[in-house]
């Protein structure tokens, strides 16, 4: 089975809306686009590079592939923009009847299947960029082998979130990180399992602990 990679820009305070600029997506009253901007140096373009060197499909959510669709297509001379043209492309939405981007195909009906069908195929691995939405769907589902995330130095504060409500608890586990000359992460995850949880208490809690938990419990019955 192919393994589903998420790469994505996100703030310190997990915002992933609009990272290239304004005009990417201000839904929501959202003003901060292009918080990516002035962070790009050479170690990151060289990451992003050894991410297009090997074969790779990419599986997009409406508003992303509306991007890049729209982008793409139109730069030239581009060994990122020829990778991308080229590659297949996989877009889920409820809204749209039909993409025109090269060697892209619309997937309709049963959105987990259908994601679990292209897993099963042979074939390079699958790239999610962006595609806030989608990655909650993957999410849910348990759909994903890998977490690329490009923890950038702002908070904002608003906007649309990578992991938001109804995230389920999970255990990552770190198998890489680099550090750019402006401070960005990249920061490498895999599944791990099942949160585990514990606690540093005492076994045999004091009044004073007794009293203050019994507080936090009137607290939240109220």
């Amino acid at each position: 089975m192919r393994k589903l990679i998420v790469s994505t820009f996100i703030t310190l305070d997990g915002v992933m809306q609009a990272p290239g600029g304004p005009e990417e997506d201000p839904t929501g009253g959202f003003n901060y686009g292009g918080w990516t901007f002035n962070y790009w140096d050479d170690m990151m373009g060289q990451v992003m590079d050894g991410y297009m060197a090997k074969p790779f499909e990419l599986l997009l959510g409406r508003k992303t592939y509306e991007i890049f669709a729209a982008h793409w297509p139109y730069i030239k001379d581009d060994p990122t923009a020829d990778k991308l043209n080229s590659a297949k492309k996989y877009v889920i939405s409820r809204t749209l009847n039909e993409v025109s981007w090269n060697n892209s195909t619309l997937l309709t009906g049963n959105v987990e299947q259908a994601i679990r069908n292209l897993k099963e195929q042979k074939g390079p691995e699958i790239q999610v960029h962006g595609s806030g939405n989608l990655i909650q769907t993957l999410l849910k589902n348990d759909l994903l082998d890998e977490f690329r995330l490009w923890i950038f130095p702002v908070t904002i504060g608003k906007g649309k979130r990578l992991f938001g409500e109804g995230t389920q608890p999970a255990h990552l586990k770190l198998i890489d990180s680099k550090i750019s000359t402006t401070g960005v992460i990249i920061a490498t995850y895999i599944p791990a399992g099942e949160l585990k949880i514990g606690s540093f208490a005492l076994d045999n809690p004091n009044v004073a602990e007794i009293e203050r938990r019994k507080r936090l419990a009137d607290e939240g019955k109220a």
